[in-house]
């Protein structure tokens, strides 16, 4: 099923009015036709106000929000409340509670406290789920299921004997013998071979190191544990409303669960996004989660769930969005491919933990607040891009990301702390710098769609997906793989042959030993072409190219003179390697180069530019987005005309901090016509 809001962009906000009186319902709905909310999410934490004692339900107070809401055009997106708790449930069923890897079972008092395995949470959850759906699954509001909320946000792994159990059930499903088991975790190391299923456990705290394979296959498990909750609630949902289309709402990178097997259960993906106002690069922080969330559903167009009009509650220092940064950003996230803007939440609370995270409505009266000002006139000026909605954002070039090469990775007794993001985070901005659309894509994904594909650290890579991506090369694709890549495969053994695993002879190179640079180390890399000497950062590699040209070569140490970044032409295609991790000046000048041989267009921008190029109705459009808070662009863009008004020319722009214009270009148009004519270019980070 596919989701198709028929109102236009949606535009809202999370509504919780179980913590307010009818009076102020009847001025949040005048409130939101003022600024042209035309959805809200609601219920997601009702309920203990909607089954205040076990079997007994309060339907009373929703019934009449749903009706207020409805007569007043706002649609609704209905959450199935089961995010949290009520605390009747958690002290009568003291096993829903889940339990640490240190043994501690988590106490009533906050959010998302259930076990995913637990039998009776389950019971009453899927009860609730099914009252919720018969008795509003025809309401007119309704046009949206929200399924649970934030799954693994607080709670991704829970170790108690019910989890022990379904984990148990879990690998004899996937390994099906007790040998392949001990195969496939190498329990033949300190004397770990298992002899029934009953002593397999999960890895709880333990003397040392624990077994690495069966630390990946838990946290395999423990996303799959959460999604069948997930697919319990959904499944309940279908049963009573199989024309009403479902979604969850994710949380970017969150590492707990593998979001590329989740976003083939809803019918449309839904982001959480909180960058940090105050961080270096928050256009940056947030386009990644954007472009994410994009690809899950194979470039679906995807709603902005929450974002925050202001500041959050839960960084050490909070920062507000600055005058026009809220708009700034949710252009953005159109741009990269949302058809809806939402904020966490609709009216600020006054208790609790959430009280200081800001919400449309604030405690400031609407009329005294610049917040509600810019929320009111961007939710009008939301209604004048309705165009947007069939825009679609084609990337050339793709990012591999695989939830199970970042659970190998960053599990201890590795060579070097090598933590994944960082590196994720510098080359996204390496290839944004550039002006090309990004997509992610799973090892298992269809990589011919990519001229180019990127592996910025893919420590884990299995036999199948090694032999994806020498067929992808062979056949005419560009491949730049970053260090510590394809060392292990899909049971984190390492892979016969030395590193990098299978794919030696389609990089020309082999490596040798790894050499993790010490606090306060330092290497350098010369470039042959150039003869620019750069600093070589915190990883090094003693590389060997074998038939692959030197494009770089290290300058201290025992291997100095040796290969640091290499390429090779295999088949049709070429294949580059990095043996160490490079500053971002050199690795962006390096992927421009991969990118042109390519023939994939670029340009240099702005660190503070986001520009993204989609395709819609026969035409082009480019979103420029000037994330800088004091300094203005200016920007030529031939053939360009203002894509909410076609008729007028818009060859010329002049942005101003925050600002934001959508250009209607020609069909021919690329990213590498585009001229910067006059922009401060501020550092980007590394």
């Amino acid at each position: 099923m596919t989701f198709d809001f028929k109102d236009g962009l949606i535009y809202g906000a999370d509504y919780n009015p179980e913590q307010w009186s009818p009076q102020v319902w009847r001025d949040d709905v005048r409130l939101m036709q003022e600024a042209g909310v035309n959805l809200v999410s609601l219920g997601i934490f009702s309920w203990a106000q909607l089954e205040p004692r076990e079997g007994e339900y309060d339907f009373a107070w929703l019934d009449e929000v749903m009706d207020l809401l409805h007569e007043g055009g706002v649609r609704v997106n209905l959450a199935t409340a089961t995010a949290s708790p009520p605390p009747w449930l958690s002290l009568r069923y003291p096993a829903s509670r889940p339990v640490t890897a240190d043994g501690v079972r988590l106490e009533v008092g906050a959010r998302q406290l259930y076990c995913p395995s637990d039998q009776d949470f389950r019971a009453r959850a899927a009860r609730l789920v099914r009252e919720i759906a018969a008795r509003y699954g025809t309401h007119p509001a309704l046009r949206l299921w929200h399924v649970g909320n934030e799954y693994g946000c607080h709670i991704d792994q829970c170790f108690c004997e019910q989890c022990a159990a379904a984990f148990q059930a879990w690998l004899r499903e996937r390994y099906g013998t007790l040998e392949a088991l001990n195969h496939a975790w190498g329990t033949a190391f300190w004397s770990q071979r298992y002899g029934a299923w009953a002593e397999v456990q999960p890895p709880r705290r333990a003397p040392t190191f624990t077994n690495p394979s069966q630390g990946l296959d838990w946290r395999r498990f423990s996303s799959d544990n959460l999604l069948s909750l997930y697919r319990m609630e959904r499944d309940a949902l279908r049963e009573v409303t199989p024309d009403v289309p479902l979604t969850t709402n994710f949380l970017g990178f969150l590492k707990g669960l593998d979001y590329f097997r989740w976003a083939q259960e809803e019918d449309v993906a839904s982001l959480d996004a909180y960058p940090d106002p105050a961080g270096d690069a928050p256009h940056l922080e947030a386009g990644i989660a954007f472009d994410l969330t994009r690809s899950l559903r194979g470039g679906q167009r995807w709603i902005l769930m929450e974002q925050a009009t202001g500041a959050v509650n839960w960084r050490a220092r909070n920062a507000p969005k600055r005058p026009g940064m809220m708009r700034a950003l949710s252009h953005q996230a159109l741009a990269h491919g949302a058809d809806g803007i939402m904020f966490f939440q609709w009216r600020a609370s006054v208790a609790g933990a959430e009280k200081y995270h800001s919400g449309m409505v604030g405690h400031v009266p609407p009329e005294r607040s610049r917040v509600w000002r810019e929320a009111r006139d961007f939710g009008q000026e939301l209604r004048t891009l309705g165009f947007l909605k069939g825009a679609r954002v084609r990337a050339r070039v793709g990012v591999m990301f695989d939830w199970s090469s970042w659970w190998a990775l960053e599990q201890a007794s590795q060579p070097a702390e090598t933590p994944l993001m960082p590196q994720v985070q510098a080359w996204y901005a390496a290839l944004r710098g550039l002006g090309v659309n990004v997509d992610f894509v799973p090892p298992d994904g269809d990589l011919s769609r990519y001229d180019v594909m990127t592996l910025p650290q893919q420590y884990l890579l299995g036999r199948a997906d090694s032999e994806r991506l020498r067929a992808y090369v062979r056949d005419g694709g560009t491949l730049v793989m970053g260090p510590y890549s394809a060392v292990v495969d899909e049971h984190d053994h390492v892979m016969p042959g030395g590193y990098p695993g299978l794919l030696q002879d389609v990089l020309g190179a082999w490596v040798e030993e790894w050499v993790p640079l010490q606090d306060g180390g330092t290497n350098h890399v010369t470039w042959a072409d150039s003869g620019e000497r750069t600093v070589a950062g915190q990883w090094c590699e003693v590389l060997h190219a074998d038939g692959a040209e030197v494009l770089a070569t290290f300058g201290e140490d025992y291997f100095a003179g040796g290969a640091a970044v290499t390429r090779h032409a295999f088949g049709q295609g070429r294949a580059y390697y990095l043996g160490t991790q490079l500053p971002h000046g050199s690795l962006q000048t390096l992927l421009a180069g991969a990118l042109d041989a390519a023939g994939v267009p670029t340009a240099l921008l702005p660190a503070h530019l986001d520009v993204t190029v989609s395709d819609v109705d026969g035409a082009r459009l480019l979103h420029v987005v000037n994330m800088h808070p004091a300094q203005h662009v200016h920007l030529h863009v031939p053939g360009g005309r203002d894509a909410a008004r076609p008729a007028e020319t818009l060859e010329s722009l002049s942005l101003a901090p925050y600002g934001v214009q959508i250009v209607q270009c020609p069909a021919t148009f690329e990213v590498s016509d585009l001229r910067v004519t006059e922009a401060q270019t501020a550092p980007r980070p590394v």
